[in-house]
């Protein structure tokens, strides 16, 4: 009962990350806020089917692997923000 609870006040707070993350990205299109609001709506989607799962795990392959394709889409937007469309100022 307590699990269930913890588990949807976490998707909760996710989906409101994601709200903020999104809001930020409309007003600045910098592709960083974008990839912050698709990974915490991925963790809140996630979050939000383990509180429906019989046996709720964390290592559960299916979930591991939507966490892992946010932390991927994260990981290049930065790698994009960084190095992507790099002009020169002579």
């Amino acid at each position: 009962m307590l699990a269930g609870y913890l588990l949807g006040a976490i998707s909760f707070a996710s989906f409101t990350a994601s709200a903020f993350f999104f809001r930020f990205w409309r007003e600045t299109r910098d592709f960083v806020f974008f990839a912050f609001a698709v990974y915490f709506g991925i963790e809140g989607v996630d979050r939000f089917v383990l509180v429906f799962l019989e046996r709720p795990n964390e290592g559960s392959p299916i979930l591991y692997v939507a966490r892992l394709v946010g932390l991927v889409f994260i990981l290049a937007a930065i790698l994009k923000k960084n190095y992507g469309s790099r002009r020169r100022t002579e």
